[in-house]
């Protein structure tokens, strides 16, 4: 690896072990084994690499976390609704431990967005490719195919997350579970 994947690499480690807010561009140096002069070159500035580091982040999280049709575990396209949306939970709520850092990182974030007009820009487009890519790799939705039907699929999905994550890093033993999410599901659905 270069400089530039090296600085980006220790960007990474740096916000999930010490947040958004408090690491520093000393940190990141220290973490990828280059120079500060480095940071400047290749990504503008410490803000710009701790955007891409983050954007970068929640993007492995949600390839980590979709089930794909083609991977193991998958429900196809053609299965009972109820049936995908129970396994795509069981993926995200399974993986639930290991995202923690992932989302103490994005519940930080979140609450920089009101003084960091350049953070929320930065993830407005990823924010939203990331609702098409829950429905398509979670739901089977193709977004080219309907993307009005992909995008409100996603809202619902990324709505949900966000609140099931919390719950989970609140208290596990009370927080839903893909049975419960869909159960739920069924019960606002009049069945």
């Amino acid at each position: 690896m270069g400089h530039k994947e090296d600085l980006l690499e220790g960007a990474k480690r740096c916000l999930l072990e010490k947040g958004y807010g408090r690491t520093t561009a000393r940190d990141i140096v220290a973490a990828s084994g280059t120079n500060l002069a480095s940071i400047g070159y290749h990504y503008g500035s410490k803000d710009a690499l701790l955007q891409q580091a983050f954007l970068a982040l929640t993007e492995e999280w949600g390839e980590r976390v979709t089930v794909s049709d083609a991977g193991e575990g998958a429900v196809r396209p053609a299965a009972d609704p109820y049936e995908r949306f129970r396994a795509m939970w069981a993926q995200l709520i399974g993986a639930a431990e290991a995202s923690r850092p992932v989302w103490k990182l994005q519940t930080e974030v979140v609450t920089r967005l009101d003084d960091d007009e350049k953070l929320r820009e930065a993830i407005k487009e990823p924010q939203r490719e990331g609702r098409l890519g829950i429905a398509e790799g979670m739901l089977g939705i193709d977004p080219e195919a309907d993307p009005e039907k992909a995008r409100v699929a996603g809202l619902l999905c990324q709505a949900l997350a966000t609140g099931v994550m919390i719950q989970w890093m609140v208290d596990p033993d009370t927080a839903p579970s893909a049975d419960d999410l869909t159960e739920g599901l069924r019960v606002l659905m009049g069945e």
